[in-house]
């Protein structure tokens, strides 16, 4: 790829962006050093490289390779038998520690995460755990080996520690004692890594030892005492023994790294790659982008492209093709409208693609793989080599029209432009049709109206133009494939001021011609905003019925469940009944069988009959539901003539035949029974009613409905069902308490876990005929029960 194309489209840019994602020195100088390539196994390869770290990065975050230190140098001394220093130890550990964190967030931590190709380059790294460990333990830092370093070593220090304190203790009794008078301070201090004390000049005499240094104004001479000299010596030995044991620890270290030499330039070659493979997931994060879809068939196809190098906020994204059904876009439009954005974005998304980064683009984008990028972008006027813009320009296109082929991209911005109008775009025209004819894509911008014309004209080009605000004197930065530009000339003069009669004089003076190309391109403005409008009308439309579509198949499959349900536990009880049924058959034969075998009783005869009647009734009544009705404290008002009465003591029906007395009583009318009854012993019998919009007759299925909410408890318990069963139930049951006219219910769900609380609380939520809700107080079952106040 040529050099000028790559920074004419910026390329140098993105490249810098991608080593700030990288943390390594080799990882940073592989981002800087990224080119496109042109082999499109490569390509695809980098391409799921990229796309793997990408995905890896959103379910883990990013590892740090940032202790992946160049070994290459330390791992040649190896090589040749030298040792090395602490320092580089320390960096072989750090890598070998950054070795296994990485080979660690490699790892798969399920089954069900599938494998990628990075793989292999986790699997290749080898910590070296026992490596690494003897260096940490041996080494605490550049300037400290460990006294556990060796046993020589710590003997080594120990001695010196104990020789120090003699010495110390020898020079505190001197400063302290005799020769405190003969000292200018009563210190202890070193030089050339020997004890010595601070001694006046004048006192020289009165000190015996030797002489290492004296003051810059000679009053004081640093005098090592006799009775430390020898001390002084032994520590200085021992000084020496230490240094000498290091390097035996240094070189023993160093022997053992040089065993695994290739293991730690592997280590150290993945941890890099994988450093330029995960700068490149992390810019594809930054920029929000996704990965191409890449052919050699030089088909492009960019859904919602935006520049990566222009502000998030404000880029505007673009969609374009070429090279299926066209191969030659001419795109059209005022000046700051985004033509040349649109060119640029076109190639830079060309050369990243190719380099193996992905683009910020929607999914599906698909970009072609060329050998060559050819680009007349920008100002190429010349001063020095006293060339005009136009002839610049040309010169640039003659240098690489003699290079493209086929396999090759032109990008031309403001093709034609610096020289006459006429002669420009005759040029322009001449130009494009030699590389149409020759089927090299190419995009190129314009304002020329000749080249308009001519991509309406031929077969395989096409117009495009960059959408323009007149109202606002804005360019909206949209590009619209298969509709020329306008110049807005005229419109953006008169917005601005300019007076009608010399904007009416301007179009007098177009040519007919040039005045219906104008209201053509006007009319297909028009068209397109009308279809734009109904295109989107047509998609809200789409989507409300998707809406409606789902929440219909969902209620559906709700109602199914609901159905087999209810069957499935109807066809349980079902059976149930059949066993117990058969069970009681099977009893009766088998004793009466026995009787008739053997003489016995009537009165045993009708013992058992008693019995079996009263398990058959016992399971009649476990699979009824019995109703426990309040009583109701009537007024002597409440009964009227007519009105239909329970006898309570009789458990006998009639109908009252006159008004309350004195005493309270009333004649009831039981078949051909007449009697006096009091009003404590009646109870009136309602006739259920059923309520309709239209009418309020009293109707058969109205007495149903009302039967069945007679039958509604005040509390309702779910516990050990699921959320959904508990849902489906509690749903059913409040229907019918609203039915029964109850206030309040009490929803009995448990403790536990919270799951099945937090689902119906989610669930009372949303209903409309629930007034509030609260969780039960002390002596109502605490946070076990719910207490639904309802409407």
């Amino acid at each position: 790829m040529n050099q000028k194309t790559l920074n004419k489209l910026e390329y140098d840019k993105i490249t810098l962006l991608l080593e700030e994602q990288a943390s390594s020195f080799r990882g940073k100088q592989l981002c800087r050093r990224l080119k496109p390539m042109t082999d499109i196994d490569k390509i695809n390869t980098y391409q799921e490289q990229t796309a793997a770290a990408f995905t890896r990065i959103i379910k883990k975050g990013r590892p740090s390779f940032g202790d992946a230190s160049p070994v290459e140098e330390s791992m040649k001394r190896l090589e040749i038998g030298g040792a090395l220093g602490s320092g580089e130890l320390l960096r072989i550990c750090r890598l070998l520690f950054n070795a296994a964190r990485v080979k660690s967030y490699g790892r798969h931590d399920t089954q069900e995460e599938l494998a990628d190709c990075l793989d292999n380059y986790f699997d290749g790294l080898e910590p070296l755990t026992l490596l690494s460990g003897e260096i940490e333990r041996c080494i605490l830092s550049e300037e400290e080996i460990s006294d556990d370093a060796s046993s020589t070593l710590k003997s080594i220090r120990r001695s010196m520690e104990s020789i120090n304190g003699k010495i110390h203790a020898t020079l505190n009794n001197l400063v302290n004692g005799s020769l405190r008078t003969y000292l200018q301070d009563p210190i202890i201090t070193m030089r050339g890594d020997r004890y010595c004390l601070p001694v006046k000049a004048e006192y020289r005499g009165q000190v015996h030892g030797l002489i290492h240094d004296q003051s810059s104004t000679g009053s004081t001479l640093f005098i090592e005492p006799m009775a430390v000299v020898k001390l002084n010596n032994d520590l200085k030995e021992l000084y020496a023994k230490e240094q000498e044991e290091i390097q035996i620890i240094l070189s023993r270290l160093s022997e053992e790294a040089a065993s695994y030499i290739e293991e730690i330039r592997t280590d150290y070659r993945i941890l890099t790659d994988l450093d330029f493979i995960f700068a490149r997931g992390s810019l594809a994060l930054s920029m929000n982008a996704s990965r191409p879809l890449l052919n050699t068939e030089g088909k492009i196809h960019i859904r919602e492209g935006r520049h990566p190098l222009l502000n998030t906020q404000n880029v505007v994204p673009i969609t374009v093709s070429l090279g299926e059904d066209f191969s030659l876009l001419i795109i059209t439009g005022p000046n700051t409208g985004g033509k040349t954005v649109s060119l640029k974005t076109v190639g830079l998304f060309t050369l990243m693609g190719q380099a193996g980064l992905h683009i910020p683009a929607s999914d599906r984008s698909e970009l072609a793989v060329f050998h060559q990028v050819y680009a007349d972008i920008g100002d190429e006027q010349s001063i020095e080599q006293s060339l005009s813009t136009f002839s610049s320009h040309m010169t640039n296109i003659v240098s690489f029209l003699k290079k493209v082929d086929s396999h090759s991209l032109v990008l031309f911005d403001e093709l034609g432009a610096g020289t006459d109008p006429t002669e420009g775009a005759a040029l322009a025209i001449a130009i494009l049709s030699h590389l149409h004819k020759r089927r090299i894509r190419t995009l190129a911008t314009t304002h020329y109206s000749e080249l308009k014309v001519y991509a309406l004209s031929t077969d395989g080009v096409e117009n495009a133009c960059c959408e323009f605000d007149v109202e606002s004197l804005r360019p909206t930065y949209r590009l619209l494939i298969g509709i020329p530009g306008k110049s807005n000339a005229f419109a953006i003069s008169g917005k601005l001021g300019l007076p009608d009669y010399i904007i009416e004089d301007a179009k007098k003076r177009l040519s007919e011609q040039d005045v219906s190309f104008e209201d053509l391109l006007s009319d297909l403005e028009a068209s397109r905003h009308t279809i734009e409008k109904e295109r989107e009308e047509i998609a809200a439309y789409k989507r409300e019925i998707e809406a409606l579509k789902s929440k219909t198949l969902q209620k559906q499959e709700k109602l199914e469940e609901q159905k087999n349900r209810i069957i499935r536990e109807a066809n349980e009880k079902a059976a149930a009944i059949l066993r117990d049924a058969k069970d009681v058959a099977d009893e009766t034969i088998k004793n009466f069988r026995k009787f008739g075998k053997e003489n016995i009783s009537a009165a045993e005869m009708e013992k058992e009959r008693e019995r079996l009647r009263q398990k058959i009734k016992a399971a009649a009544s476990s699979s009824s539901i019995q109703i426990q009705k309040p009583r109701k404290i009537y007024k002597p008002s409440d009964f009227k003539l007519g009105e239909s009465v329970k006898v309570l003591s009789m458990n006998l029906t009639g109908t009252i035949c006159s008004l309350p007395d004195s005493r309270q009583t009333v004649t009831v009318q039981m078949g051909i029974l007449r009697s006096q009854v009091s009003l404590s012993d009646l109870e009136i019998i309602e006739e259920p009613v059923s309520y309709t919009a239209k009418n309020m007759k009293r109707t058969n299925k109205g007495k149903l409905k009302m039967s069945k909410s007679l039958s509604v408890s005040p509390e309702i318990n779910l516990l050990g069902k699921t959320v959904d069963e508990a849902v489906m139930e509690l749903d059913k049951y409040l229907d019918d308490a609203l039915l029964s006219h109850l206030n309040t219910v009490r929803v009995v769900h448990g403790k536990g876990t919270g799951a099945l609380r937090k689902g119906i609380h989610e669930y009372l939520r949303r209903q409309k005929h629930v007034k509030s809700y609260r969780l039960g107080e002390f002596g109502e079952g605490d946070a076990g029960v719910t207490i639904v106040e309802l409407k």
